[in-house]
């Protein structure tokens, strides 16, 4: 744990259970497969698989699933010295529905569970500010105590000259409604220097055709230095102020998109912490982008998100198996 982390991810950690047969509704499944997940412990854990340093920062219940959780990130080689454990709520549970197509569905129990419940006062600031990039979703947004935590986490960030990374990682039906999702999201959206967005959240943010440049343009403002749409198996886009392009994505068996996401950018803050002229070079953001979509790729292929994040050399095979 001496190592200070360049990479600083924050908001919820929870566990996902899985039907055991894919296209099943929950009612009908017989059986599940407990999973870890939560985008932003997906990410670190994405950052120390390809061999970079992260840390996340959030809170578990003192429970069971939620020592189970930390000991998971720990033996992912993240930093787990900005977790909180608390004693009278408990770990976040998903149940996730996997369609034929691997895509899917969610039923969350939160009420309040634990990551909630984060004060600004639990922050490890020390963290945070001597991290390289600061990364997190909305989902922290939705409820207090949580969102001033997020808020004084991404003041820190902002103050001691991190770049903030943003994946609004949607789930509509953790908020109220999608009007305030919608406007929970876009609360902090000219905060960061970073955004990825998925194809459907643009259609989501936008109400407009992702596949249209003038619909993604519209996400843009003055002050961001990269947005980020990606669009499935299809790859990704880029957009920055001096240029625009669009990368191929790899073809693969796909089993589950869990994480798939999260492995994409968590292979991406791993490239930038490395090198952030990647921001200004186009020719290495392509490169960086194109690890990106091999890592997004294979984590399809396979079940769960962090049994499933890619290995630096996984990765590369799939690239020169690919060119």
């Amino acid at each position: 744990m001496a190592k200070t982390p360049s990479i600083v991810s924050f908001g919820e950690m929870l566990i996902d259970f899985v039907p055991d047969e894919a296209g099943v509704s929950l009612g009908e499944s017989r059986g599940f497969i407990k999973a870890p997940g939560g985008a932003p412990a997906n990410v670190a854990c994405a950052i120390t698989k390809l061999g970079g340093t992260s840390a996340f920062i959030g809170k578990v219940g003192d429970d069971e699933f939620g020592k189970m959780l930390v000991d998971i990130l720990e033996k992912n080689g993240v930093n787990t010295e900005g977790v909180c454990f608390d004693k009278d709520a408990r770990t976040a549970l998903a149940f996730v529905t996997l369609k034929h197509n691997g895509e899917r569905e969610f039923m969350f129990y939160r009420n309040p569970s634990a990551d909630m419940l984060l004060k600004p006062s639990e922050l490890n600031l020390d963290l945070i500010k001597q991290a390289k990039v600061f990364h997190y979703g909305s989902i922290s947004l939705i409820t207090e105590p949580c969102r001033s935590a997020h808020m004084e986490a991404m003041k820190a960030a902002k103050e001691a000259g991190v770049t903030l990374s943003y994946d609004p990682n949607l789930r509509v039906a953790l908020w109220p409604s999608p009007e305030s999702a919608r406007e929970g999201i876009m609360s902090i959206w000219k905060e960061a220097d970073i955004i990825k967005v998925s194809d459907e959240e643009v259609e989501f943010l936008t109400k407009g055709d992702a596949s249209k440049e003038e619909v993604v343009k519209t996400l843009w403002f003055d002050g961001l230095k990269l947005l980020l749409v990606t669009d499935g198996e299809e790859g990704c886009r880029y957009f920055t102020k001096d240029f625009k392009g669009s990368i191929q994505g790899y073809s693969v068996k796909t089993v589950d998109t869990t994480g798939a996401g999260d492995a994409f950018v968590g292979s991406f803050l791993y490239s930038l912490a490395k090198d952030s002229s990647i921001l200004e070079d186009e020719s290495k953001l392509k490169e960086a982008l194109t690890l990106s979509n091999a890592c997004g790729a294979l984590c399809t292929t396979e079940k769960g998100a962090i049994p499933a994040l890619p290995s630096l050399t996984e990765a590369l095979e799939l690239m020169n198996l690919g060119n």
